[in-house]
């Protein structure tokens, strides 16, 4: 009987890295792929001999999977994933790595909103000098001396901060749990902060995980209690935030701005391109919009994967398993 463990590749994020994971992994592995357009049957066949999977969300009526160890998502976000159709014995593990990018993406469209490169490229290709002169016309902001406040002081937080304490930037943060470090803070509270954060803050930085506890946390009071000047910035979910609340504060300029990365409807199978939301953000001129897109490079990808191999030779040797969210909370083990 061959002790070689078998690994299923599912969906868009999962099957196209089987070669370069086949080239990584220290251990023996059987590497199976099922793609999203492959019947779902096929999947089901897969599963029940897998020991581990790396995938992201599969939709369907899954058998049970007895032999399943560890379920590892190619991405950060579990909150779709229910325990009860795991065995007890499955570890759930997410990948992280997403914060570089995230923080590069977060200090460029910071700085874009404060001075408009966008904007002087579109004017300038349409209007030349328009009588303008160097050192004369319209001026631009800056992020020195600006407060960055941070919602949510995790792994993303912690690698904004010390690119926006490096621009000269006040940074403050909360987050429901306390960091082992808070450097470059200059002051470090919990939720009940918030208000304090709102009040002194010039970016408000929205970096929570969504979870029952934090869905909607961000409403119109949260809103009003921010600077008239102030920049929101949501990279965490969108539901974080109350969607009305949101269009509402930039519609009527309570705020001067928004960068959104992430929203409230996404593409299903059944609706493949809806809008984005149900309230028209496109409209708004004080809107940076792009399609949650602030991780995605392909250093990210990588580093990812790099900790999902990991994760299976750490399996293949008994060894400890990185990023664990949860154990399966249902099913049968073998």
């Amino acid at each position: 009987m061959s002790d070689q463990l078998t690994v299923l590749l599912a969906g868009d994020m999962g099957h196209p890295w089987k070669q370069w994971l086949q080239e990584h992994l220290t251990t023996d592995w059987d590497i199976q792929t099922w793609a999203r357009d492959e019947p779902f049957e096929q999947f089901a066949e897969l599963i029940v001999t897998a020991d581990a999977i790396a995938a992201g969300p599969v939709k369907g009526d899954w058998p049970a999977v007895p032999k399943l160890r560890l379920y590892n998502i190619p991405f950060t976000g579990f909150e779709w994933l229910d325990p009860s159709t795991l065995p007890t014995s499955c570890a759930v593990c997410n990948s992280r790595a997403h914060e570089i990018a995230m923080a590069e993406y977060i200090m460029g469209t910071m700085i874009e909103r404060q001075i408009g490169f966008s904007a002087d490229d579109r004017q300038f290709r349409r209007d030349n000098w328009n009588g303008l002169m160097p050192g004369v016309g319209p001026v631009h902001g800056e992020l020195y001396g600006k407060t960055l406040g941070i919602i949510g002081y995790g792994l993303i937080g912690r690698e904004v901060a010390k690119r926006a304490d490096a621009f000269g930037m006040r940074v403050v943060g909360i987050s429901r749990s306390a960091p082992v470090e808070t450097a470059p803070l200059a002051w470090f509270g919990d939720m009940s902060d918030m208000d304090r954060l709102l009040q002194e803050s010039d970016v408000v930085l929205m970096a929570l995980p969504l979870s029952d506890a934090t869905t909607g946390l961000f409403d119109a009071a949260c809103f009003e209690k921010m600077k008239p000047e102030a920049i929101f910035m949501n990279v965490g979910r969108g539901p974080i935030v109350v969607e009305e609340a949101l269009f509402d504060a930039l519609k009527a300029q309570r705020i001067r701005g928004a960068v959104i990365d992430v929203w409230y409807q996404y593409p299903t199978r059944t609706e493949p391109d809806p809008a984005p939301s149900r309230f028209p953000f496109h409209e708004l001129d004080n809107v940076l919009m792009t399609p949650h897109n602030s991780a995605r490079t392909e250093e990210t990808r990588i580093r990812r994967w790099d900790g999902i191999a990991a994760n299976l030779d750490a399996l293949a040797r008994g060894e400890p398993l990185q990023n664990v969210c949860f154990y399966g909370a249902g099913g049968e083990d073998t």
